[in-house]
């Protein structure tokens, strides 16, 4: 099995070069386009508090969301406050798990978000109000030749993922991935899903690169003859998008904001996801870091794409809790921060197709594979469980994080000697 998924230097050259030749799908034009980042720079969020006997912090909500006489009132309020303001209330949002009913309005171009948001956060019916911020998936595009047949996945042999799904392979966990629309009907991909939700304002009707790809690098299907294999292909996913991909093909940055997040964070810990992907990065905002410390404190674990570019990495993985992970080909990676494969990675895309991809984005993806194989065999998966080069964070080894310490023994020795316990008892 091994042999089957290595492909020799050579062979590979080979194929890496026959690629340029081979005929490439026109991109798909979306045919209905998200907000642009522009048009959110305009737009405020301002949470008015849900009444105490609608707030559930501790299990999922059962029910609408209040009667319909509060909703109308608490409308009504928003209204109100946007008259007197001088702003356009453009949407609405539920979130019990927060204690709030999230509003959207915008703001004219003649007046200061900044000041608006001060004055509103006075009013006695508003818990906050904050900046509808904008995040970015942390990826750096399609590398060229990728090609269904590269199955050289750094993963298969650094992390030898043919040894751990002898021992896991991430049954019984249930992964929200948090992105871009995933294509779920790849042929490597097919019947891996337990929800499929858009979140996204005028959602598009075609599949996306980035979250097609975090899902196969996550838990494309094994033993299918095809593709590639994920790091925990017994898993199963929620593909729940909340982010829009910009331009055609990898031309422009996969988006997402606050709102679209909240909803899908709201989804996925409503609906008891064990694990969270979450690869991208963007400022602090009060409204997903509650949401994040909810989830942490329901034991679901968080992973987040580390950039380099922002401060401690950006948010999520800035947060106290969150599994931060950076492309371990980084030149350095800070204390907290795990490293992992980033670099020219086979994984899917849409139209049924892989190619190669770059970023932290698909490091985090490695790890939410490599949590599900940890709460599978261990049943919980705290942060302090992945083993790496330094403690924590570092290159994660992964044979490690699964198999504990090696005494005197190789990955594969200690599997078998593992293996042979079980079959023992």
């Amino acid at each position: 099995m091994n042999a089957a998924r290595a492909i020799s230097g050579a062979v590979f050259a080979i194929l890496l070069a026959l690629c340029g030749t081979l005929p490439v799908a026109p991109a798909r034009a979306q045919q209905a386009a998200p907000p642009s980042a522009a048009a959110e720079a305009r737009q405020i969020l301002v949470m008015l508090r849900l009444a105490p006997s609608h707030v559930r912090p501790n299990s999922s909500y059962g029910g609408d969301y209040g009667d319909s006489m509060s909703r109308a009132a608490r409308r009504r309020t928003a209204l109100r406050i946007a008259h007197r303001e001088g702003l356009e209330l453009v949407d609405g949002w539920p979130m019990p798990l927060v204690g709030v009913d999230c509003f959207v309005m915008r703001v004219p171009a003649s007046m200061s978000v900044e000041t608006v948001i001060a004055r509103i956060s006075k009013d006695s019916a508003v818990m906050w109000s904050q900046p509808m911020q904008v995040y970015q998936t942390q990826s750096g595009g399609m590398a060229r030749g990728g090609d269904p047949l590269f199955a050289a996945q750094p993963a298969a042999l650094a992390w030898r993922l043919d040894d751990l799904h002898r021992v896991a392979t991430g049954r019984g966990v249930t992964i929200a991935i948090i992105d871009s629309k995933i294509e779920t009907g790849h042929p490597d991909l097919a019947g891996q899903f337990v929800a499929t939700e858009d979140f996204v304002t005028n959602g598009s009707p075609s599949s996306e690169q980035h979250g097609t790809g975090i899902a196969g690098v996550i838990a494309a299907r094994a033993g299918n003859g095809m593709g590639i294999v994920g790091v925990a292909p017994g898993a199963r996913l929620m593909a729940l998008r909340a982010c829009w991909q910009t331009g055609a093909a990898a031309a422009g940055p996969t988006l997402c904001d606050t709102l679209s997040l909240a909803k899908a964070l709201h989804f996925a810990i409503d609906h008891k996801a064990q694990v969270i992907n979450l690869s991208l990065s963007g400022p602090p905002d009060p409204l997903l870091a509650r949401l994040v410390d909810i989830a942490l404190a329901r034991k679901t674990v968080v992973v987040a794409a580390y950039d380099p570019d922002l401060a401690r990495g950006g948010f999520p993985a800035l947060e106290n809790g969150v599994i931060a992970v950076g492309d371990e080909s980084l030149q350095s990676l800070p204390a907290l921060v795990y490293g992992a494969p980033g670099r020219d990675i086979p994984t899917t895309q849409p139209g049924g197709k892989w190619y190669l991809v770059n970023g932290s984005s698909y490091s985090a993806a490695h790890v939410s594979g490599l949590v599900a194989l940890l709460r599978e065999r261990h049943r919980a998966a705290p942060p302090a469980s992945l083993a790496a080069s330094r403690p924590h964070g570092g290159t994660i080894d992964a044979c490690a994080s699964l198999l504990g310490p090696f005494d005197r023994c190789d990955c594969s020795c200690t599997i078998a000697r593992d293996l042979g316990r079980s079959a023992r008892r």
